[in-house]
């Protein structure tokens, strides 16, 4: 795929929640973490590279003291179906005794965050909280329960707010689905 191709789908493609409705589940979330989180000094990891532009907006809803590491694993590297946990980047403060907010961009079928979650637990972090701004729907998950989300969608390949499309399209300010 190029920058044309890329632009052709986004024309194509369906918006399913506009940057002012993801906006406002941002906030909602922000102020769940905040009631839950806000006395537990956690340390937030940011799952690379989906999850950087939803945990940048999130972030800045989280009024009180935490730590921010990134963690940087993937099953797609840049194609549209996961393959084996390629671990790339492990967080370089320590786990241990901490209280973890694990901050991805989607969960589709969790085998990704599933596998976070272990490697933290692994580390001997206390509670471990996931936080996903989108969920899909559908009967292939894991049998992880993610403790935020955002929104909910239809099982359709989606890109914008940090998700991909071939490597392109992360930084579009909505959430769409690619044209069947």
């Amino acid at each position: 795929m190029n920058e044309n191709e890329a632009a052709i789908a986004l024309e194509q493609a369906e918006c399913l929640f506009t940057d002012k409705q993801v906006q406002q589940e941002i906030d909602r979330l922000g102020l769940e973490i905040t009631q839950k989180l806000s006395k537990s000094n956690p340390l937030v990891l940011c799952v690379m590279t989906g999850a950087l532009i939803p945990a940048g907006h999130l972030l800045t809803r989280l009024n009180f003291p935490l730590q921010l590491d990134y963690i940087h694993a993937t099953r797609y590297r840049g194609g549209t179906r996961g393959g084996t946990l390629n671990w790339m980047v492990k967080p370089t403060l320590p786990l241990h005794g901490r209280d973890i907010l694990i901050i991805d961009d989607i969960f589709d079928e969790g085998i990704t965050l599933s596998e976070i979650v272990e490697y933290c637990s692994s580390q001997g972090a206390n509670d471990i909280y996931t936080a996903v701004l989108v969920n899909k729907l559908h009967n292939r998950k894991t049998n992880l329960q993610v403790d935020f989300i955002g929104m909910e969608t239809e099982d359709k390949y989606l890109f914008g707010y940090g998700m991909d499309y071939h490597s392109y399209l992360r930084n579009v300010p909505g959430i769409y689905a690619v044209k069947d």
